[in-house]
């Protein structure tokens, strides 16, 4: 059995469907939160099960008979957690990282994404760490002003960045699920190429057919939003990886998803593409 938490997220919602494509939605268990939610989103023969990953005593049931789990550090990467799969019999964890963890491990953010991966090897589980870069669904953030006002303020507006879509992720997520031989392997993921984000809202207004603006913006003028938003240390990580601290392992493009998966990364238009909706 497989658990897919985050099973109504990015990324556990796509790992869900590709795991049922697969033919394997008898050996998938979707655990959120809301088994409400998720019952109209997970597909039909998949189990839903109840519970929080940040609170280990209310995934009892939902381990019962796990042998391999899927886990983002952000929501359960917590010792109890760990223990509970091993108590529970998980052989093999995978869990979603950061790309910053190597690249920036100075920051709050990516130093908590650090002590999750060495909780997770010093679990006594089977591992897997992937560390995905920016995602394409951050853009979500500009839904708003897009459909409000046809344009995006964003800072960096001119610095490359090789966004990952989320069901990359998913897909390599699976084949580290179901194949041999990705245990105690960490996995940079990125897109297939470097996209700024006046490039990103230019395929935003392709897709959409009208014009999209790109108003560039200062780092202090972004900090406020974003500050009240996330808090500060966040901010002041997410304004330094978006272009104000760059280097060389950020704008990294790997070959992780095509080598893992057998596809070609997806490239930000289709990730557009597909979200366009959120945008009208």
């Amino acid at each position: 059995m497989i658990l897919v938490t985050g099973a109504t997220g990015n990324i556990g919602r796509e790992l869900v469907r590709q795991l049922h494509a697969d033919g394997r939605g008898p050996g998938v268990r979707a655990l959120t939160r809301d088994a409400g939610r998720a019952e109209a989103v997970v597909p039909d023969g998949i189990e839903v099960a109840e519970g929080d990953p940040g609170r280990a005593e209310t995934l009892k049931s939902a381990l019962d008979g796990v042998r391999s789990l899927f886990l983002v550090a952000e929501f359960g990467a917590g010792s109890g957690v760990l223990e509970a799969a091993r108590d529970a019999g998980v052989e093999h964890v995978v869990l979603v990282s950061s790309i910053t963890a190597a690249t920036h491990p100075h920051l709050g953010p990516a130093r908590e994404k650090l002590a999750a991966e060495r909780r997770l090897r010093e679990s006594g589980t089977g591992w897997t760490v992937l560390r995905p870069t920016q995602f394409a669904s951050n853009t979500l953030w500009w839904a708003e002003s897009v459909r409000d006002e046809s344009a995006v303020r964003v800072p960096y507006a001119d610095t490359g960045l090789p966004t990952i879509h989320p069901a990359d992720i998913a897909s390599v997520a699976r084949a580290a699920l179901t194949e041999p031989g990705h245990r105690g392997r960490t996995y940079p993921l990125t897109g297939p190429e470097r996209i700024t984000p006046r490039e990103q809202v230019a395929e935003l207004g392709r897709v959409l057919g009208r014009e999209v603006a790109c108003v560039g913006i200062g780092r202090e003028e972004a900090y406020g939003p974003m500050a009240a938003a996330m808090g500060a240390e966040v901010a002041d990580s997410v304004l330094d990886l978006m272009g104000g601290d760059v280097n060389d392992g950020l704008l990294a493009v790997h070959d992780t998803v095509a080598r893992l998966t057998g596809s070609p990364a997806r490239p930000y238009r289709r990730w557009a593409e597909e979200n366009a909706a959120a945008f009208r």
